[in-house]
């Protein structure tokens, strides 16, 4: 993400582990002094910036690491979140939500994402991944391997029904989002859920010789 015309890039230090965030709200100084914050970096202010990063940073990962349970992920989150921040902050309304509260859906919503995302790779390795294996090792019974985890990943593919490999294939060949699985199929986006879910389940089963349901 870019900075703001004519000023120089934004560069963030990595955030130190921190403990889960308190259960006591901040006081009313503390929130008024970050919406004030807000208001400046909306402005372009990078002082405002990194002095709101410096107060609110620690929360942010705390959130973060909770969420998606690596380190080094929770690093990148918090820095996508105040990157977010940078660019958001115009449209923050108090009225709407304390500044904290703003900045943990940001959190919590880039922290889904990396998590879903993540999933989604895997899954998409499962049940793609076979057919491109030994592609660069010319040995005959690597090949025959290969030919027969490629007939496994289309003989499970006909476990599931019609309607699952539908929704799994749009999801995990064509790369759409659940929500574009659901507005293609014209079907509700917790269907599309189910479908895919009991879909990549049938697959999983049949490729590790579990019970399909």
């Amino acid at each position: 993400m870019t900075d703001r015309p004519g000023t120089a890039p934004i560069r963030l230090r990595a955030v130190d582990p921190a403990p889960a965030c308190p259960t006591t709200p901040p006081d009313h100084a503390v929130q008024d002094g970050l919406v004030r914050l807000l208001g400046r970096i909306a402005d372009g202010d990078r002082g405002a910036f990194a002095e709101f990063y410096r107060a609110t940073s620690p929360r942010v990962f705390g959130l973060a690491l909770r969420v998606v349970r690596n380190h080094g992920a929770a690093e990148d989150v918090t820095q996508e979140v105040f990157l977010q921040v940078w660019s958001l902050a115009a449209d923050y309304d108090p009225g709407k939500a304390s500044p904290i509260g703003w900045l943990m859906m940001l959190t919590h919503r880039r922290a889904v994402d990396r998590v879903r995302a993540e999933q989604s790779a895997t899954q998409r390795d499962l049940v793609f991944g076979h057919a491109h294996l030994g592609r660069d090792h010319d040995v005959v019974a690597e090949q025959v391997t290969q030919r027969l985890d490629e007939q496994s990943v289309l003989d499970c593919l006909h476990t599931m029904t019609e309607l699952q490999r539908e929704a799994v294939a749009l999801a995990y060949y064509s790369g759409r989002t659940y929500s574009e699985v659901s507005e293609t199929l014209d079907v509700p986006l917790p269907t599309v859920k189910s479908r895919i879910r009991d879909g990549l389940r049938r697959l999983e089963n049949c490729l590790t010789g579990g019970t399909s349901r």
